[in-house]
């Protein structure tokens, strides 16, 4: 269970006493002045910082919580393999993972986990140790996307439909198949020649007559 006081759902305490109870039994940490003191076992301690909600809330307002019910990517924050998962369930995720909600998000998962999207934009984010890179939200809301219509946009919808009614029969499913298919289309929506493709990818699946005749 995950008890959420969030100020942005405008709770009453009292309609939960048993909450209360528990949330009362932190002493002065609950305290919202963000001056320190000596606990119980004797070590040094710092209450909440000082804000303008009430004692039982949480500090910050998160008014943006019902996006989580909502259909959305869900990314981490640092990555080595840089994945993005198409939710519909209504996931939550802790501070480690960012969220993406609004339309086309099917579409958009297709194009951030094709390689092409990899090998173009892995070196826009902040490289950490061991290859692992850096999602904020500062580097990625700059990243392009071609637009396209809706007919141009169907396949990949239907793609990653594919991929997620295989995953919730099986999480261990392999859809390196679809992820090739989808690989292909991405080349081909952004006009890449068979020359181009095989930088991306060197050892790419297709001869050049199959790749052309797609």
């Amino acid at each position: 269970y995950l008890i959420a006081t969030l100020p942005s759902m405008e709770l009453e305490i009292e309609d939960y006493p048993t909450i209360k109870k528990y949330l009362k039994s932190f002493g002065k940490r609950i305290k919202q002045t963000g001056e320190t003191f000596i606990d119980n076992d004797g070590k040094t301690k710092r209450t909440r910082k000082k804000t303008k909600n009430k004692w039982f809330e949480t500090q910050d307002q998160i008014k943006y919580y019902h996006e989580f019910g909502s259909p959305k990517i869900i990314y981490p924050n640092m990555t080595k393999n840089m994945p993005f998962i198409y939710d519909e369930d209504g996931y939550f995720t802790n501070q480690k993972c960012f969220i993406i909600t609004g339309s086309h998000l099917k579409y958009l998962t297709a194009i951030f986990n094709s390689s092409l999207f990899d090998y173009c934009f892995r070196s826009n984010f902040p490289e950490l140790l061991g290859g692992v890179v850096e999602l904020s939200k500062v580097f990625f809301e700059r990243v392009p996307i071609k637009k396209v219509d809706k007919k141009e946009e169907k396949p990949f919808n239907q793609k990653v439909d594919q991929i997620v009614s295989l995953k919730r029969q099986n999480p261990e499913a392999d859809i390196t198949q679809l992820e090739r298919e989808i690989d292909v289309m991405v080349f081909k929506l952004y006009g890449l020649t068979y020359d181009e493709v095989l930088t991306v990818e060197p050892e790419f699946w297709l001869s050049k007559e199959e790749y052309e005749a797609v």
